[in-house]
């Protein structure tokens, strides 16, 4: 019996017993121990970084990082009650992701008048009928009143012309040959016909506060007369893209390689409901990176590289410089170590990602998200567990982010996911929660879906 195939990303789809290989480490990736190479500087530097040793005592666990951002953001929500940003009103188009800061009450009765449910004939008492001549359209005014033994034409939405009894679908009637109407099935009163209030009468409460507004809210929205709703608005996002070695286009060349997290961060920021404002490469300049700092007005700064202790990570220095608070200075977590959060103002914050491509996802995911999503009022989404297919190795202390793919009733995790590598999270469906020492195969393993993976409203780029 040939084993069943596994899509990993890889060069090739893979049997079941290649993708249990998966879970070995690839060259460069952490080693025997379990140790990852420096994560503070992007792929180019390979050297061990100082920051990993000496602040691995300070550093906090991932799940209480994670509950550090969401409580930060939280503290901000309470700060601006009735004195910061308040709920705002978008156009409907504009709306998709956001959150309710308004219930959602109906405007008008839905359906706002007695409309035939199906195309037919609107029919007065029972049959046979004598057919008049015209009909009834939708968005037209109401025909004239029907009379006992009367139908006239209808189509699906039109009104439905006063004293109708019943709806005959098209399908269920036939004229003779004096062109009278006779039903070809039993009917009931009232039958196909879409009673006005039928939905919900008018000031009836549809949706609470801090709904997310899907397509169908939307929809539900515009049925119930609104062109603009009343919601949380849209954290914005500064992005700030460090590091000398980094090319904006062109193929890698003379020790400098091309930047993945300036066309990646920016729409994964919008797909956690950001509003991303600046996204500016600064390289390696202390002084520019606190310029920019300094006078940014989002409410969550984001910067890549740069959070370890070598010659040219300036982020903490820079944070000394303003006096910002650090709220989380290092996580156990591998890969993305040196991640960091800060308060940098009353109601700003500074997530620092470490500027390898995987590490910075793990800091995104870990720090930027819970921060974003609790900002904008989005509910936290369920947490949920799958068996692994196969064993993951893990690391002595610190807890593991690992690409996987869903596969029915199971997660496979995939390889090249060492902290440069962004191959395997490219076709990962979510990231695997693999705790210190490692998983065994079939262990159960949180999974945080990516944001285009996970069900519900999914991706809102724009």
């Amino acid at each position: 019996m040939t084993a069943p195939r596994v899509s990993t990303g890889d060069t090739e789809d893979l049997d079941v017993e290649e993708a249990l290989a998966l879970v070995k480490e690839p060259p460069g990736g952490p080693s025997a121990h379990g140790h990852a190479p420096s994560e503070g500087r992007h792929a180019a530097h390979g050297a061990g970084s100082p920051y990993a040793d000496d602040a691995h005592h300070q550093a906090t666990c991932w799940s209480q990082a994670r509950e550090i951002a969401a409580r930060a953001a939280r503290g901000v929500r309470a700060a601006r009650a009735g004195t910061g940003r308040a709920p705002v009103s978008v156009p409907l188009d504009a709306a998709l992701g956001l959150v309710l800061a308004e219930p959602l009450a109906a405007l008008t009765d839905l359906p706002s008048f007695d409309a035939s449910a199906m195309d037919g004939w609107a029919v007065a008492g029972p049959g046979p009928w004598d057919v008049r001549e015209g009909g009834a359209l939708a968005g037209h005014a109401r025909p004239e009143p029907l009379t006992d033994g009367e139908a006239v034409r209808i189509a699906t939405g039109a009104r439905i012309p006063q004293d109708t009894t019943a709806v005959l679908r098209s399908e269920h009637g036939r004229t003779d040959a004096k062109g009278r109407l006779h039903p070809t099935r039993e009917m009931s009163h009232g039958q196909d016909i879409r009673p006005r209030g039928q939905e919900c009468r008018g000031g009836d409460h549809l949706l609470p506060v801090g709904t997310l507004v899907t397509p169908a809210v939307l929809g539900l929205a515009a049925a119930a007369g609104y062109d603009t709703l009343t919601a949380v608005p849209r954290p914005r996002v500064d992005v700030f893209v460090l590091g000398d070695e980094l090319l904006t286009e062109g193929l890698p060349q003379d020790g400098r390689i091309r930047d993945a997290l300036g066309p990646m961060l920016p729409p994964w920021l919008r797909a956690l409901g950001a509003e991303v404002s600046t996204v500016r490469r600064i390289g390696d300049d202390a002084n520019a990176l606190h310029r920019v700092v300094s006078r940014s007005e989002a409410d969550l700064i984001v910067t890549t590289g740069g959070t370890a202790a070598g010659p040219v990570d300036h982020v903490h220095p820079t944070l000394r410089r303003i006096g910002a608070e650090l709220l989380v200075n290092g996580v156990k977590v591998r890969p993305g170590h040196p991640m960091l959060l800060a308060r940098t103002k009353e109601h700003q914050h500074l997530v620092g990602l470490p500027g390898n491509p995987l590490a910075a996802v793990s800091g995104l995911l870990t720090l930027a998200e819970p921060l974003l999503r609790t900002l904008a009022a989005r509910p936290a989404p369920e947490p949920y567990t799958l068996p692994l297919q196969g064993a993951v190795h893990g690391h002595p202390y610190d807890t593991r982010l690992v690409p996987a793919v869903l596969r029915g009733d199971h997660a496979v995790p995939l390889r090249y996911n060492g902290p440069a590598m962004l191959r395997g999270v490219a076709a990962a469906d979510a990231l695997a929660v693999v705790p210190p020492g490692g998983a065994r195969a079939g262990q159960e393993a949180e999974l945080i879906d990516l944001p285009w993976a996970a069900a519900g409203i999914g991706v809102c780029f724009t």
